[in-house]
């Protein structure tokens, strides 16, 4: 496991579009599942032990944050044929197990990781309603192997909160850490 750090995000650029199928084969585009005041793009994976420790609260946190108009879509880059854990039918599993309400989308060419710069898995990217980064750190500042447990900050909704309200996103971000994407 290569644990990663996001690099600051160039906050401001406009995201790029995509056309992605779940893990059924039915396909997705970024325009029609943006939210009306945000959207996150999630880069995450099964078999991280990064995204398993976060898996429950982000689709908690999803739900807040579609209270509020704000989507989220959860992407998936790794190379599955040699990291089988990451296959499409193990997707659909990994949703249903974590209680995922949003998309769950195979980049199984990765060009969309790699048109947004993704570096780890979970990586997340906060867009505002126009599409721009906002937004590029961790999702809360539970720490791998607390169990969830002691104050939480959930940094993810307190931006996509302020973006949702002002367009912009916080000045102070923490990067997002994780297993590096498993590229081809």
């Amino acid at each position: 496991m290569a644990l990663k750090t996001t690099p600051a995000g160039e906050l401001g650029w406009t995201a790029p579009p995509f056309q992605l199928p779940d893990a059924n084969g039915k396909m997705h585009d970024l325009a029609q599942l943006a939210g009306e005041h945000g959207t996150v793009v999630a880069f995450i994976c099964n078999h991280c032990p990064y995204v398993i420790a976060i898996a429950e609260r982000l689709a908690d946190d999803a739900r807040v944050l579609a209270n509020q108009g704000v989507n989220v879509i959860a992407v998936m880059s790794n190379d599955f044929h040699s990291y089988p854990a990451d296959s499409p039918v193990n997707m659909l599993a990994f949703a249903q197990r974590y209680g995922f309400d949003f998309p769950y989308l195979v980049d199984e060419s990765q060009e969309v990781a790699r048109a947004f710069g993704a570096v780890c898995t979970p990586d997340f990217f906060g867009l505002n309603a126009q599409g721009q980064l906002q937004y590029r750190g961790r999702l809360d500042n539970l720490r791998m192997g607390t169990g969830g447990e002691g104050s939480r900050s959930a940094e993810l909704v307190d931006a996509m909160t302020q973006i949702a309200k002002t367009g912009r996103g916080p000045a102070e971000q923490v990067p997002s850490m994780g297993c590096s994407i498993k590229w081809k």
